[in-house]
């Protein structure tokens, strides 16, 4: 099993619409640790450590969202896994 880091940032409007909600929902789903946050600009900001589909199933999340959201764009950096994280957490304003 392959695992693999992603930190990914999605603009657009995506708060106010339950983003950090629904992304946390589905890493704890899916097994992935990591965290996510709103950012001052208006963007969500995430960091995702797990097995590699999974974490894949999270970006592709992000570049749709929950009903409400309008993604504009997704920017997606491959990181080395570290496994410095356990399970996932809503971290507020970054």
């Amino acid at each position: 099993m392959v695992k693999v880091k992603a930190h990914v940032f999605v603009g657009g409007r995506v708060q106010g619409i339950f983003f950090r909600y629904e992304t946390r929902r589905l890493a704890v789903k899916f097994g992935v640790c990591g965290w996510v946050r709103n950012l001052f600009d208006g963007r969500v900001e995430a960091v995702f450590e797990g097995e590699k589909d999974n974490v894949k199933r999270l970006v592709e999340f992000c570049r749709r969202g929950p009903p409400g959201a309008r993604v504009a764009g997704v920017e997606v950096l491959w990181e080395d896994y570290k496994g410095e994280f356990e399970g996932f957490r809503i971290r507020y304003r970054g």
